[in-house]
């Protein structure tokens, strides 16, 4: 009884997924969904993840591309266990296309552009739906060999009009007609095969047990079983996702978010972030839990819980998990993450020490001090920590911290005069104001965030309306309509120059 129990064991083949991208663009946050979940569920079943880089087209293949989608889906910690290159595959797709045509499985067609084009327009003017009429699958081998070294050619598979069906594990049941679909073309020659055919050979080469894609792919998969079993080839177990939506149910656009990978984290989406949404971009744990790490992902996610229809693109979702995860960091590892962006921004540069290294812009060291751009003054890392500190709790995107931070690194502001007038407040009353809140400060000891604000709201209070004394305060130490308190703003400016900027401000 036992030996017949670890015999079974012996058949059951261990989950083999596959993410198969054509390096012709950048990584799409679309393809980016995709490479998740097939990581997911191989990690979920022990199983193996596959990187398969589909760069048979050589005019659109670009080295660029291959980069960008291997180094962000590191990035993004899918870290594939085996890598193939189609590239280096054309002596494995020549065997089976020998064997498909030996067979008679396969053939030679000659027909031009032109004429297939006529042929299905004319199918399309009488209701029909476009397909190969088989013109070249009789022709002998005696003239297929004549023309072979003359005249243009594609290898054609021949499709047999039956029912096929399977089970799709998001999807159900579904079932095709290839009456509908005609003779496919698998290769433009014997060193180019075409994608529905080099598809199969790889899934059955690599192992492959669980195609798990977009469902814009599904018209391909009766060809591809179709292949497989003109070749002998095991069937795979086929899930094919939701498509990704804008916000009115749409097809996705650049608008709605359609865009790379890098695009985001450009932005300053952080990868937990990014993982956390595309889980949710057809998934659902079956709970109200929607904060998910990674490895937290691989224990909850199975393909039963995907859903069919459509997922919505929501960039809002995005944001609110972006600002999550940006008040978890700790305020070290915040800084060191916003520092690329105020360099970028021309606010701050590394400060060159005698045998130090200045870091590069992509990554910061802790404690690495900097420089002031406008005023070439020194900034320690303590100090933008300071600075980052006030806006953690605000900051969506760490592309934003620049904007609201860039008076910290200014000498002089850019002022809207009329903004510094706390409601009908006149011009006289705000050059008052003003003086009493530097005579205030001048006199306050123990600069901190603390004393500044007992004194200050206590003085407040004496107007009857707070709003007339802070909010020119804020306003002027900050250029901003909105901005962190005028409390935390004077503590990080420091006395000097909070005095300062009040004393030089021109009514």
């Amino acid at each position: 009884m036992i030996e017949t129990i670890l015999k079974s064991f012996k058949f059951i083949k261990p989950v083999r997924t596959r993410f198969a991208p054509s390096p012709t663009g950048f990584l799409h946050i679309g393809s980016a969904r995709t490479a998740l979940f097939n990581y997911l569920f191989a990690r979920k079943n022990k199983g193996v993840f596959v990187l398969r880089i589909e760069d048979t087209d050589k005019e659109r293949s670009q080295k660029l591309f291959e980069e960008d989608i291997t180094n962000n889906l590191k990035l993004l910690g899918l870290e594939w266990d085996e890598m193939y290159k189609q590239s280096e595959r054309t002596d494995i797709y020549k065997k089976y296309l020998k064997k498909l045509l030996d067979e008679g499985k396969a053939y030679y067609c000659f027909c031009s552009q032109e004429e297939l084009e006529a042929k299905r327009q004319e199918q399309m003017s009488r209701g029909e739906a476009p397909k190969y009429d088989g013109k070249c699958s009789s022709l002998t081998k005696e003239e297929v060999e004549k023309r072979l070294n003359n005249e243009d050619h594609i290898i054609r598979f021949r499709v047999a009009p039956k029912k096929i069906s399977f089970e799709d594990k998001v999807r159900g049941k579904v079932e095709f007609d290839t009456k509908l679909i005609g003779d496919i073309a698998i290769a433009k020659n014997l060193n180019t095969p075409l994608y529905n055919f080099s598809v199969v050979v790889d899934d059955y080469e690599m192992e492959i047990t669980h195609v798990i894609r977009g469902e814009d792919l599904m018209p391909n998969t009766p060809k591809q079983i179709l292949i497989q079993e003109a070749l002998g080839f095991p069937k795979v177990e086929y899930a094919h996702l939701p498509l990704i939506l804008g916000p009115d149910k749409s097809k996705m656009s650049k608008r709605d978010g359609a865009v790379s990978v890098k695009d985001y984290t450009d932005k300053g989406y952080l990868v937990e972030a990014i993982i956390n949404f595309l889980a949710f971009l057809g998934w659902n744990p079956g709970t109200d839990k929607e904060i998910f790490s990674l490895s937290s992902l691989v224990k909850n996610f199975s393909l039963d819980k995907v859903q069919k229809s459509g997922a919505i693109f929501n960039i809002k979702k995005l944001d609110y998990l972006n600002g999550f995860y940006i008040r978890q960091k700790s305020l070290d590892k915040l800084t060191e993450l916003c520092i690329p962006y105020l360099a970028k921004a021309g606010l701050i540069d590394p400060l060159i020490k005698s045998e130090q290294i200045p870091p590069s812009y992509g990554g910061s060291v802790i404690g690495y001090d900097y420089k002031v751009s406008e005023t070439g003054e020194n900034i320690s890392f303590d100090k933008l920590k300071d600075i980052i500190e006030l806006y953690q709790e605000r900051l969506k995107l760490l592309s934003e911290i620049p904007e609201l931070t860039d008076f910290f690194f200014k000498d002089k502001l850019e002022y809207d005069k009329d903004q510094a007038l706390w409601k009908d407040m006149t011009k006289q009353e705000l050059d008052t104001t003003i003086d009493n809140i530097v005579n205030i400060l001048s006199k306050i000891d123990g600069w901190n965030r603390k004393t500044l604000e007992r004194i200050l709201m206590l003085e407040a209070e004496k107007t009857g309306d707070r709003g007339k004394l802070l909010w020119p305060m804020r306003y002027i130490l900050s250029a901003k309509k909105a901005s962190a308190s005028p409390f935390e703003i004077a503590e990080v400016l420091g006395r000097e120059k909070t005095l300062k900027r009040l004393k030089e401000y021109e009514v």
